[in-house]
C-alpha cells in the first residue's frame, strides 16, 4: 500500500477550475457558427432624472433607428429592437464569435400621470436617448378659516385711529 501526500492547496485549485467551468458555460457560452445557439443580449441602460424630465440612455450598438421600438402603455416604458447576427463562412481553422445578437426588450414603470405623447426619442452614434417629462404635482391649494358663519376679517377701529 502506498501512501499518498494530501495536498488541500491543489484540491481548492481543482474545485475553482470546475467552478469557473460552470459558471462559464452557464454565464458566457459564446455563439458557434451554424450551430444556432447565441448568447442573449441586453444592451446596458442608464436612466437618470434631471429637475424636469427622467433620461433613459441605451447603447445599442451596431443598430440603427428602424432597428428599435419605443412604446408607452399604462405607465410602462417599453424598449425592444434586434441585433442581428454577422455571420461569415470560413472552412480552415478556428474562430470566436464573442460579439452577442439576438432580440432584446427592457421594460420600465413609468410614475403615474406622465404623458405618452410628450415622450421624446433621439438615435445618435449609437445611443438611444428618451426623454420623459415629469408629471406636473398638484400645487398645495390655501384654504381660508372661517370663524362662526363668516371668515373672519379684522379692521380698524375709529377710536384707535384718533389716540394716534
Amino acid at each position: 500500500m502506498a501512501l499518498i501526500r494530501w495536498e488541500p492547496a491543489r484540491e481548492i485549485g481543482t474545485i475553482q477550475n470546475e467552478m469557473n467551468r460552470l459558471f462559464n458555460t452557464f454565464f458566457d457560452t459564446p455563439s458557434v457558427a451554424g450551430s444556432g445557439a447565441l448568447r442573449r443580449w441586453i444592451p446596458a441602460m442608464d436612466l437618470v432624472e434631471t429637475e424636469n424630465d427622467y433620461v433613459l440612455k441605451a447603447d445599442l450598438p451596431g443598430l440603427s433607428d428602424d432597428d428599435v421600438k419605443i412604446e408607452v402603455e399604462d405607465n410602462v416604458l417599453t424598449i425592444s429592437g434586434e441585433r442581428k447576427s454577422e455571420r461569415e463562412e470560413r472552412k480552415d481553422g478556428y474562430y470566436r464569435i464573442e460579439r452577442s445578437s439576438g432580440s432584446f426588450r427592457r421594460s420600465l414603470t413609468l410614475p403615474e400621470g406622465v404623458d405618452p405623447e410628450s415622450v421624446k426619442a433621439t438615435f445618435e452614434r449609437g445611443v438611444l436617448e428618451v426623454h420623459v417629462p415629469k408629471p406636473e404635482q398638484p400645487k398645495p391649494r390655501k384654504v381660508e378659516i372661517n370663524v362662526g358663519s363668516e371668515p373672519k376679517t379684522i379692521e380698524a377701529s375709529d377710536e384707535t385711529e384718533q389716540a394716534a
